[in-house]
């Protein structure tokens, strides 16, 4: 009997001991933690209790004094907690002058801590520093005549100051970095598009924001409207066999089906990849002299033909051709159109071989369906250095270039590029030579 007694208390005090042990601490993150805090700015938090939470707050603290802005309990479950197996919890919720008008443009910071729903009931903490910035930029755009073609480019000047976090010039939904101006501490210029797609009724805008407030200037300028053309292509199984075995060679279905499928979708990948190289722009100017097209070429394609595929007589498709198709016999030497710096050299499907040069300040110039490459990314080429040599692989039907430029990731007509008046006009003469 008094071994049993004695079995029965071991439980007792065993049972609450295990419980104990079993207890943990949440693990806290706040992710991406903001630097800048604005008017309105959220808050992304990731708790990992595996027992769930009993209580999560969170507090700014300025000045000496702390503003709640986020309490969130829970019923307490101290003894079945163990029977528990919660998922991580994500928790957003915004916090700035909007929600504590009493804030102070200065340093903050936020104090966040989440409690564990079991016997120990364990806390843990986390604190991030930032700056709260509500008073909108000051800036003023130049004073120049801007005369933009539609589908072209053209470059502003603007004097930015106060707390800012991104300017530029936005047209339409399309938006366009600044750049230091070269010897001044409060001039950016902005090279940007005026896109093919949009109305010619778009006014582009140059502005500044910070998390709190965005400010905004105008400049004079006329746009230039461009009618582009449309045209059927004719497309037959024999064109249809070549390229689609061709960019997927594993592919499965009919021929058409495939053909249309990499037309539009891999068509916007491709595309998405090569705006995405605007990333891979330097901070100045490569080139000095015009860009130069492909010498004795015969233009079989202009920038933003829309094209309607016709096959068997019914029309199947419709896409846009961003870029200019040049020929001139088969496999000739492909100069760069400038000095630069390559940033993509390999297959980009239905670009086929694909080699992408920077010029600096987001001007990128492409060269597509070359038969081989013959530079490398990271290469630095010279006006006229041969980058490959032309053919017909990816989306193209016979031996040809398929040349392009792309301002900030927006494709863009390269005419006004090959043009020396117009680069004096419209580049030289904005910037410090």
């Amino acid at each position: 009997m008094k071994i049993f007694l004695l079995l029965v208390v071991l439980l007792l005090l065993a049972s609450p001991a295990a419980l104990f042990f079993l207890s943990s601490a949440p693990v806290l993150a706040i992710e991406s933690p903001p630097a800048v805090v604005g008017v309105e700015t959220p808050i992304h938090l990731r708790i990992d209790s595996p027992h769930g939470l009993r209580h999560v707050s969170g507090v700014i603290e300025q000045n000496g004094t702390r503003y709640p802005v986020l309490d969130r309990s829970e019923p307490v479950n101290r003894w079945m907690f163990w029977r528990r197996h919660e998922k991580t919890d994500f928790t957003s919720f915004p916090i700035g002058r909007k929600i504590t008008p009493a804030l102070k443009d200065g340093k903050a910071k936020l104090l966040i801590e989440a409690q564990s729903n079991d016997l120990r009931a364990l806390s843990v903490s986390k604190e991030i520093e930032f700056e709260v910035i509500s008073a909108p930029p000051k800036l003023s755009a130049d004073g120049f005549q801007h005369y933009i073609n539609q589908g072209g480019s053209e470059l502003v000047v603007g004097t930015i100051s106060g707390n800012w976090t991104e300017a530029g010039v936005r047209v339409g939904h399309y938006s366009f970095r600044t750049f230091p101006l070269p010897g001044s501490k409060t001039e950016y210029f902005s090279l940007f598009a005026y896109p093919w797609d949009l109305p010619a009724d778009t006014v582009p805008i140059f502005f500044a924001k910070n998390p709190g407030a965005e400010s905004t200037a105008r400049f004079w300028f006329k746009v230039f409207p461009k009618k582009f053309r449309a045209r059927d292509l004719e497309i037959d199984d024999k064109f249809l066999e070549k390229v689609v075995n061709q960019i997927e060679p594993s592919g499965s279905g009919d021929l058409l089906s495939r053909f249309l499928k990499i037309n539009g979708e891999l068509r916007k990948k491709n595309n998405q990849t090569l705006a995405d190289l605007r990333l891979k722009t330097a901070d100045h100017f490569l080139w000095k002299e015009p860009f130069q097209q492909l010498g004795n070429s015969k233009v079989e394609s202009q920038f933003a033909d829309k094209r309607s595929y016709i096959y068997k007589g019914k029309k199947v498709d419709e896409q846009v051709h961003l870029g200019f198709d040049l020929s001139v016999t088969q496999h000739v030497a492909v100069p760069s159109s400038n000095d630069g710096k390559v940033v993509w050299a390999s297959d980009l499907g239905i670009y086929g071989n694909c080699v992408v040069v920077d010029h600096g300040y987001g001007l990128q110039s492409i060269y597509g369906h070359l038969s081989e490459i013959s530079v490398k990314d990271g290469d630095m080429v010279t006006k006229g250095q041969t980058l490959g040599h032309s053919g017909s692989t990816g989306l193209a039907g016979g031996d040809h270039l398929h040349f392009s430029m792309q301002i900030d990731g927006v494709q863009i007509n390269p005419v006004e590029w090959w043009d020396e008046h117009w680069i004096h006009d419209r580049i030289r003469t904005k910037l410090p030579q």
